[in-house]
């Protein structure tokens, strides 16, 4: 754990008048809004979704990317020397851009500052909700890798596991990339500061079993790595819970698992959630496919959220 480690904070503001993305700090108690249906692109506004993204990750990573450029009749990102472009959101290489339309686009979604209000959904949206889970699972999503396989310098299971280190984080041991072990350090001291004062975060600091980080595998059904094969997401399981945690494993047992509200869902402590979001991680229980033991460093999203991140480099 690191103390007498301050950081300056550093506010990071939207990249231009974007409005696709929810202002942060309004509207979000009034109603429940579920990202990953957000998505969908007004066709105006691609050319300026393209530019804030590409920014937004230079600005994210930048001691490995950037700096953003329009080149080719788009905007890039180079990462190591190789610029990845935009590509409708489908972060490629030069020698892939014509074969875009065989991937589906990164998410980069609009991020709360707060989880939205519960609201149980009704018929149209629960069929619009079930019908994209039935396409999902027809159509697994397959991202194209090669723009965070390169910036997290893992392309095959060898290379991700040459790139992490083993943490001690909250009294346990996991494995993570080594470019964020400052990070979650901060996180943990953040967390220890807030559990001084809150029993409810003892309690839950008491309350895990497992933290578990690098996992190389994909996202659970679709053909999309997940963020745990690069050592980038971390899970804090409980020792026994009776509430829910991830979607899929409702959904073993509950067919509208959607309509599980928060009362039933394992939330960890909001000081939690907010330390993790200081230091550029991004909270699966804010997700409409919930995951309330995943954390997942994301700093884009929060900046594309116009969130304040703490410096994290």
């Amino acid at each position: 754990m690191v103390t007498g480690h301050t950081k300056g904070i550093i506010l990071v503001c939207l990249l231009g008048g974007f409005g696709f993305f929810w202002a942060a700090g309004k509207g979000y108690a009034q109603e429940q809004r579920f990202p990953e249906e957000a998505q969908r692109l007004n066709p105006e506004q691609t050319s300026d979704r393209g530019e804030l993204i590409m920014k937004a990750l230079a600005k994210a990573y930048p001691d490995r990317a950037g700096p953003a450029e329009y080149r080719n009749g788009d905007w890039a990102v180079p990462v190591r020397g190789v610029y990845y472009y935009y590509a409708e959101g489908r972060l490629l290489p030069e020698a892939l851009r014509s074969q875009a339309l065989q991937y589906d686009p990164q998410p980069f979604y609009p991020y709360p500052v707060n989880l939205p209000a519960w609201k149980t959904p009704g018929p149209e949206e629960s069929a619009r909700i079930q019908n994209q889970a039935n396409r999902r699972r027809r159509t697994p999503p397959k991202r194209s890798q090669h723009f965070y396989d390169a910036l997290w310098r893992a392309s095959t299971r060898e290379e991700a596991y040459d790139r992490v280190k083993t943490l001690r984080f909250l009294g346990r041991n996991t494995m993570v990339h080594y470019s964020i072990l400052e990070d979650l350090a901060l996180v943990e001291e953040l967390i220890y500061n807030a559990a001084e004062t809150s029993s409810l975060v003892r309690q839950w600091i008491n309350s895990i079993n497992t933290v578990t980080g690098w996992n190389w595998r994909s996202i659970a059904e679709t053909e999309s790595r997940s963020f745990h094969a690069y050592g980038a997401a971390i899970d804090i399981q409980p020792k026994s819970t009776n509430l829910e945690t991830y979607w899929l494993w409702t959904a073993r047992n509950n067919a509208e698992w959607w309509k599980v509200p928060y009362s039933r869902r394992l939330h960890p402590p909001e000081a939690v959630i907010k330390a993790f979001e200081a230091y550029g991680f991004v909270w699966g229980g804010k997700w409409l496919y919930y995951d309330t033991m995943h954390f997942e460093y994301r700093p884009e999203i929060l900046i594309l959220s116009n969130l304040p991140i703490r410096d994290f480099h």
